[in-house]
């Protein structure tokens, strides 16, 4: 039946297309009166009533525009505020867990300690002198066989990535795992007990702020003699489009996905790891899988197994009411009818947690493994580092001076020559952006290379020092009576010449707050967006003597 002609019918249409916003939307078509369709009514015409009214018309495509504007803003903060907390978290209570190693087969027992900021996932080593930490970065990555493994100092801790898909997913960004071996348990081969017991105590917020990488621009990791692709888009949250094909009669092709608001724990926790039969007796003879069973893994059986071989798998499971159903072992019944894709899903979202920030962008995988996820971990890491290289602020030398040449000289004591900030374009609690024009008219430039002019890199490392006075004095009241003083500078770095005719852009970051009047900040001088130089600066801020 098409839409009520009369304006009663029509209000009415319009409350409840304001009701039911996936049902109705508002429709127009040559030749017809603009009307509200639910899909059924595919042309506007006119009935033995008349037509729509045009007030009615224009009120209720007013409606309909607001509440769709409505509608997109609602879910944006949903996302954006409520399933993706800004603070970064940890769980609130320790939990323990016992089982056995996959590839080891050693009795592990390990537990999910609560961490503070900025510590991040580590794993602390219970059974070895010392307790080494070694942290859950893909830096530390040594070995990607059937799992992903950590070491560090010696020291290396396998198959993390169960246990990091479940913390990292389920928004815990800082835990301390203690653990007596060098493997995590498998469980049942997913992450169930891991989500559930996570979801049971509960997270707890930090004071600190999480750390996002925003995703600008297409990136692309593939290995193609193997088929493997991961490709990660721009967006403004994570998701994850995933696909397998392994050639097989039994598994066939088979997609996942992961979107924001999805529940992990009910639709990627549960899902198992998997071998084909054919890849068990070379991961025997790899010395891999002694703690693997029918308990904890998917076994999938491409052709028929003659009578030795079942007896065989008989004394390497010691079961001896084996058989073969639907092309598994042992009359398995999966979990979804896709779930060896999403386990390769749960892993991914393991080995992506090894960035050590969280992406705001779309990932599509195909074929993915864990070496390609790490490999593709550590290319981003090296895109963010080179990108920490250019200037955070953008200058305008069009617009007005936070504080310009005169304001600076009532801040700081120095004076030309020495005085080497000329404007500060950009200030907060936290950071300070300043300028400095480098002329040939600069007195350093006389005698230091004067053939070849070069500004001394001790003055760029001042020039820094005296724009990061200008931050840390903004903290007391009447910044005239205070000077700052250098207590120490680490990791000096010049990456460019500094000549006449650049302009050098400095930006100042406090590192941690500033304690009994001492500083600790990160400063970097460009020019243009190239970084020409960078330290750690401690200073001292003292009152000036009368």
């Amino acid at each position: 039946m098409c839409p009520a002609t009369n304006a009663t019918a029509s209000a009415r249409q319009a409350v409840s297309s304001a009701q039911s916003p996936a049902r109705w939307s508002y429709a127009h078509s040559p030749g017809s009166v603009g009307r509200f369709s639910n899909g059924r009514c595919s042309r506007g015409r006119r009935t033995g009533r008349g037509s729509f009214p045009e007030s009615v018309v224009f009120i209720s495509r007013k409606i309909t525009v607001f509440h769709r504007k409505f509608i997109i803003f609602a879910c944006k903060y949903y996302f954006e505020t409520l399933l993706m907390p800004m603070k970064q978290q940890t769980i609130k209570n320790p939990v323990t867990f016992s089982g056995k190693g996959l590839h080891t087969g050693v009795r592990v027992t390990m537990t999910v300690n609560p961490a503070p900021a900025d510590t991040g996932i580590v794993f602390r080593r219970t059974d070895i002198e010392g307790c080494p930490v070694i942290p859950a970065l893909c830096d530390y990555v040594t070995d990607t066989s059937r799992g992903t493994t950590i070491e560090k100092d010696g020291h290396r801790i396998s198959t993390i990535e169960h246990i990091i898909s479940a913390l990292w997913t389920l928004g815990v960004d800082n835990a301390r795992i203690d653990i007596d071996a060098p493997e995590t348990p498998i469980m049942d081969g997913s992450s169930r007990e891991y989500a559930e017991a996570i979801t049971g105590v509960g997270l707890e917020e930090l004071p600190a702020e999480r750390k996002y990488y925003h995703v600008t621009e297409k990136m692309v990791y593939t290995i193609p003699e193997k088929g493997v692709a991961i490709i990660l888009y721009p967006d403004d949250e994570f998701s994850v489009s995933l696909h397998v094909d392994y050639n097989s009669k039994v598994i066939g092709n088979q997609y996942a996905t992961f979107n924001p608001g999805d529940d992990y724990t009910s639709k990627i926790a549960p899902c198992r790891t998997f071998v084909f039969l054919h890849e068990l007796e070379p991961l025997m003879k790899m010395n891999l899988i002694k703690g693997g069973d029918l308990d904890n893994a998917i076994v999938v059986v491409e052709n028929p197994v003659p009578d030795e071989q079942f007896e065989h798998l008989k004394r390497i499971f010691n079961k001896t009411d084996i058989e073969i159903t639907g092309g598994y072992l042992n009359n398995l019944e999966l979990r979804f009818n896709n779930e060896l894709a999403r386990h390769k899903l749960l892993d991914l979202l393991g080995d992506f947690a090894l960035l050590g920030m969280r992406i705001k962008g779309r990932v599509w995988a195909t074929r993915p493994g864990h070496f390609a996820n790490t490999e593709f971990m550590n290319q981003l890491k090296r895109t963010i580092r080179k990108e920490g290289e250019k200037p955070r602020f953008q200058y305008d030398c069009r617009k007005p001076a936070l504080h310009d040449i005169n304001s600076i000289r009532r801040m700081l004591p120095h004076r030309p020559p020495f005085l080497l900030v000329d404007r500060i374009f950009h200030l907060d609690a936290q950071s300070v952006g300043g300028i400095k024009n480098v002329t040939m008219n600069e007195p350093f430039f006389v005698g230091h290379f004067p053939e070849e002019p070069v500004m001394p890199g001790v003055l760029i490392i001042e020039a820094m020092a005296q724009c990061s006075g200008i931050l840390v004095l903004g903290t007391v009241p009447d910044p005239e009576n205070y000077s700052t003083y250098f207590m120490k500078i680490d990791g000096v770095k010049f990456k460019r010449k500094v000549v006449p005719g650049d302009t050098l852009q400095f930006e100042i970051q406090l590192l941690e707050p500033i304690r009994r009047g001492v500083a600790v900040v990160e400063g970097k001088a460009f020019v243009g967006e190239t970084l020409a130089c960078e330290a750690v600066m401690m200073a001292q801020i003292v009152k000036n003597k009368k």
